[in-house]
Order: structure tokens, then C-alpha cells, then sequence
């Protein structure tokens, strides 16, 4: 049984080292990681939103579709089978990550979108307008994130008129609502022909008999037990 052992076993190493061994591979330096994987269209300002953020991409692929492997700490974006970024992946929402080199050196007429220019633009709008995109603007880190509103609010206005767009911007600028989404909703449910009422005043306090005020209760005296 000794000698049978020794047999077999070396019978294994020798299939091992001429059969096995050179078929190995070496393994993975990283450990694998499950990734989601979506398709998204490059915005305007070369970004691309995954799950409420927004990630760079180089400014050449604006407009075109990409496909984006996120895992727990990562974000891939590749177009056409070739990664073309890697970020870390961020939870904060509503802001972007960019890399620098992603940046146009020099812009092409269609990308040139600058704060002066986008508002300019709105001025023949009207004012309202004008001051909406301000507004926008404003409101973000970085002004290129407020293209993507301020672009998709100009292509409202070609869809339901400047006049339209005009109105429902001040309705907009009232209410405090200034983004893409709310201009939009107040042109589809016909909202910028309404006047825009002023905010209620408060109401004086009522004045009855029946009713005590503060200083009934302001007594250092002490209750009455019954």
C-alpha cells in the first residue's frame, strides 16, 4: 500500500507539473467587484449622471452614449468597449466630479457656453429670463452645472414662445422655484397665464372677550386648588 501511495502521488505531481501548471494564470491584483451597469447620453458640459451625481468624461464625447460600471467605490465610463474615465464614486447629490483634463483647450462654437453668454441670450427673452438664469447659475459650484437648466429652459421657450417662457419665468423667480423642472411644469399646466398673487399677509390676532391673552397667564401667583 506504501509503494501504491507513492505511485499515485507522484503519478499527480507529474500530471500537475505537465499538464496543470502551465495552464495556471496568476490571479487578479485586484479582488473582483459586482458593478452596475447603465447606459447614459454625455451632456452638454461633458458630464454624465449616474445615481444623482455627475462625472467628467473628455469633452469630446459630449452628446454621445456611453455605457457606466459603477461599484461601491468606483464609477467606470466607456465608450465603445474603451474606459474613457474612472472617478471615485460619490453620494452627494446635485454636484459634479471633474477631471481637469477633461476640459476643452479650446472650446468649439457649440460648447463656448459661458455665465455672460447664456444670460445674454435670455435677455431677448425678456428679463425675466435674464434673471432666472442668473438665479440658476448662482445656485451652483460650478456655473457649467447650470447649463443643462438654462439650455433646456431655451429649447422651452422655442417649444411654447418667449412670451410663454417670459411669464412662467417670473412665476418661477415668485415662487422660489428656479430650475429646468419647475418652468417646465408651470408651461405644461398652463400656470404663466395666471396672475401671480402677492403673499398673504398675516392676520391680526382675533379680538374677542371670550379670548385671554399672554398676560392673563404672566402671574406670579400661585394656583388655586379646589
Amino acid at each position: 500500500m506504501t509503494g501504491h501511495s507513492a505511485n499515485v502521488k507522484a503519478l499527480a505531481e507529474a500530471n500537475l507539473n505537465c499538464f496543470d501548471k502551465p495552464a495556471l494564470r496568476a490571479l487578479p491584483a485586484e479582488r473582483y467587484q459586482y458593478g452596475d451597469w447603465e447606459t447614459h447620453r454625455v451632456n452638454i458640459d461633458y458630464h454624465v449622471d449616474f445615481d444623482h451625481h455627475w462625472y467628467s468624461v473628455p469633452y469630446q464625447l459630449t452628446q454621445q452614449e456611453v455605457e457606466v460600471r459603477a461599484t461601491a467605490a468606483t464609477v467606470e465610463i466607456f465608450h465603445r468597449g474603451v474606459r474613457v474615465a474612472s472617478h471615485a464614486r460619490s453620494h452627494v447629490a446635485d454636484r459634479a466630479t471633474t477631471v481637469a483634463e477633461h476640459r476643452p483647450k479650446a472650446h468649439q462654437r457649440h460648447l463656448e457656453w459661458t455665465p455672460s453668454r447664456l444670460v445674454d441670450w435670455a435677455k431677448t427673452m425678456g428679463p425675466a429670463t435674464a434673471d432666472l438664469f442668473e438665479r440658476i447659475i448662482a445656485a451652483k459650484r460650478h456655473p457649467e452645472q447650470g447649463y443643462r437648466s438654462c439650455l433646456g429652459i431655451l429649447r422651452l421657450g422655442k417649444q411654447y414662445s418667449s412670451q410663454r417662457l417670459e411669464a412662467a419665468a417670473r412665476r418661477a423667480i415668485a415662487l422660489n422655484a428656479c430650475s429646468y423642472q419647475s418652468v417646465k411644469s408651470i408651461l405644461q399646466r398652463n400656470l404663466d397665464s395666471q396672475s401671480i398673487e402677492p403673499a398673504a399677509q398675516p392676520k391680526p390676532p382675533l379680538d374677542h372677550p371670550n379670548i385671554r391673552g399672554a398676560e392673563y397667564f404672566n402671574t406670579d401667583e400661585p394656583p388655586t386648588l379646589q
